[in-house]
């Protein structure tokens, strides 16, 4: 790497950080002296960089005692794990200061553990990012063996997009006719949209979506990879959309790409599912009444952002609702590499959701009021419920119909999804 280059992109980069107007989020990069930033590609895991960033400008700290270096600058090419201490030569030469390091999407350096092994065992406080959720594996952790903190990055929340694009979501925004008509279209827009930032007040989103899936299935995952058969990876991510709400197996997803794609083996097809986790395109919900060995094979598999979702449905409001509960609910809870945190109940009777640590059991009806056999069905399954598992709070989420269902283990609340996530 030449030297000049590298001192030139770290100038460049100092104005570049302060030229942004940056949402702030509720997301603390101050609590731990290293931190990982891991999610989605287009979550926001820059910007949270930048926001740290102009925090530290604003409380009094110059560009002497930081640095920021975003590995899919093009001016980077060629850079190895070699390169990496000149980092610090190269601001060494521009300050006699300690920085703080700021480096975006490092994993796309090969034995970048190494580097940031070191540098906190220097105690240099550092926040890195990535868009691989195998920064999250054992062998990462290992290898960094506690010295960072990792945070999971997710696009907005609807709260967060409302506030973005300056919507009012009070009280009294609820209560007059025209505000809430206002506010309703901003919440389908989300419902249908998700949140990925700078998708956010764009005419048309799904031209922007449609490219952020691009650069996620074609280099996050096909090229990462090496995976010689896109199209039917892409047919895979097809028939996990159109079966959202479903639970799925290796071996009907082998059997259904098989009848139509091509042969494809089970070990292949679960190759590919974990590419796309790894990616942070999808998230798995197990069934927490199921055997191990069925834990392992059958889930639930979901998008990590509806407009993603969405780019795959036509007239799929029920599943993109349950997608962003979900969604909500990992969001809240974290994905943990063994996915032990959110389930889903699936032994005589069916329940959408299930949170052990809070004894919290969710289904999902966009409409129950539409129809008796949809009440009857999730009501009833909240019902024998606690008869198997531990109920302290039962829920049905709705898109916007609000009630309380009285049985003899207590209420039963009906609540849509936006009054919902404001009581998280």
């Amino acid at each position: 790497m030449n030297r000049n280059v590298l001192k030139q992109i770290l100038l460049d980069n100092r104005a570049e950080v302060e030229r942004y107007q940056v949402f702030h989020r509720k997301i603390d990069l101050s609590c731990f002296p290293c931190i990982v930033l891991v999610g989605l590609r287009r979550a926001g895991k820059s910007f949270l960089l930048y926001q740290r960033m102009q925090q530290l400008l604003h409380e009094g700290h110059t560009w002497d005692e930081m640095l920021y270096l975003n590995f899919e600058d093009d001016r980077l090419d060629g850079f190895t794990a070699a390169d990496f201490n000149l980092i610090l030569e190269c601001h060494a030469e521009l300050s006699d200061k300690r920085p703080m390091l700021f480096l975006d999407e490092i994993q796309n350096i090969d034995g970048w553990q190494k580097f940031a092994r070191r540098l906190a065992d220097e105690k240099y406080k550092v926040c890195i990012t990535g868009s691989n959720a195998k920064m999250l594996s054992s062998q990462f952790m290992s290898e960094l063996g506690g010295r960072y903190l990792t945070i999971e990055v997710y696009p907005f929340s609807l709260i967060e997009t409302l506030d973005y694009s300056g919507q009012p979501h009070d009280e009294k925004t609820m209560l007059g006719t025209l505000t809430r008509a206002k506010f309703m279209r901003a919440y389908n827009d989300y419902l249908h949209w998700g949140g990925l930032p700078e998708g956010i007040g764009l005419p048309v989103k799904r031209n922007y979506i449609s490219s952020v899936f691009q650069k996620i299935y074609l280099g996050d995952i096909c090229a990462r990879n090496g995976i010689s058969n896109p199209g039917l990876l892409r047919l895979m991510i097809k028939k996990i959309a159109e079966s959202i709400k479903q639970p799925l197996s290796y071996n009907r997803l082998a059997r259904i790409l098989s009848s139509v794609g091509g042969k494809i083996s089970v070990p292949t097809v679960r190759t590919y599912v974990q590419s796309c986790e790894e990616a942070w395109l999808l998230l798995r919900v197990h069934n927490i009444a199921s055997s191990f060995s069925e834990k392992e094979t059958i889930s639930k598999l979901y998008f990590i952002d509806n407009g993603l979702l969405n780019l795959f449905l036509i007239d799929s409001d029920t599943s993109l609702l349950e997608n962003l509960v979900a969604d909500t609910l990992f969001r809240k809870y974290g994905n943990d590499p063994d996915n032990e945190r959110v389930f889903y109940y699936n032994s005589g009777v069916e329940v959408d959701f299930y949170v052990p640590e809070d004894g919290l059991a969710i289904q999902v009806s966009y409409d129950i009021s539409k129809s008796t056999e949809t009440w009857d069905r999730e009501v009833e399954a909240l019902k024998k419920l606690p008869a198997a598992l531990d109920c302290r709070q039962r829920l049905i989420i709705t898109y916007d119909e609000e009630d309380e269902i009285e049985t003899d283990k207590g209420a039963i609340k009906v609540l849509p999804y936006w009054k919902w996530i404001k009581k998280l």
